[in-house]
């Protein structure tokens, strides 16, 4: 999935100072944390299917997918949303 992002002239020129890459930096960014929230869910996941001895989804993807379908997890947003 591609997202776009608008920095000002002057942001631009604060991250170039900060770091080698500015599009390269973004990008690990967003992947590391999603590397971190999806290890926090398969987590959660599995906690919950053996708790409720729930077979466990084959591969990670689709475990990250059943914690959705079984509402072990939700999205920051909704969860958000519902304060």
């Amino acid at each position: 999935m591609d997202y776009t992002s608008t920095l000002t002239d002057t942001e631009v020129k604060c991250l170039e100072y900060a770091v080698y890459n500015n599009k390269n930096w973004i990008q690990e960014t967003a992947i590391n944390r999603a590397e971190k929230a999806k290890q926090e869910i398969l987590a959660k996941n599995i906690a919950h299917c053996n708790a409720n001895s729930i077979a466990i989804a084959v591969g990670e993807e689709a475990q990250v997918t059943q914690a959705y379908t079984l509402g072990v997890v939700k999205t920051f947003k909704e969860v958000s949303d519902a304060l």
